[in-house]
């Protein structure tokens, strides 16, 4: 059976922004979804999910962290958030393909957990 978890980010009754990790296996997660309300975006949200997630990443001993995201102008931010944390590009994972429509990164987990100054 796989985990998946589920975060939220909450102002008073407000959502801020979610995020979410698979477990592909005892040492890969993997990103499934990481999304800011429109009225918080560039506040550092994303920045604060990608903090907890990575560290629920090392809690669970992951070797490696890898996400799947558009290649659109749209997800440009996103893209640059991640590179931002360690992410880099990488070819496709688990069960997806090369599709143009998509980016593939991944990181490593096994040193340095620093976050950086956003």
């Amino acid at each position: 059976m796989k985990l998946y978890t589920f975060w939220s980010i909450w102002q008073d009754s407000e959502l801020m922004g979610c995020g979410a990790i698979k477990e592909l296996d005892s040492r890969h997660g993997e990103i499934k979804s990481m999304r800011t309300a429109s009225s918080h975006l560039r506040t550092g949200v994303a920045a604060r999910l990608m903090n907890h997630i990575l560290e629920e990443a090392t809690r669970r001993s992951y070797e490696r962290l890898s996400l799947e995201t558009g290649s659109m102008d749209a997800f440009a931010p996103a893209r640059r958030l991640y590179a931002g944390f360690g992410f880099k590009p990488c070819g496709p994972f688990a069960d997806y393909v090369e599709h143009p429509y998509s980016v593939f990164m991944t990181r490593d987990m096994r040193g340095d957990h620093t976050a950086p100054d956003l």
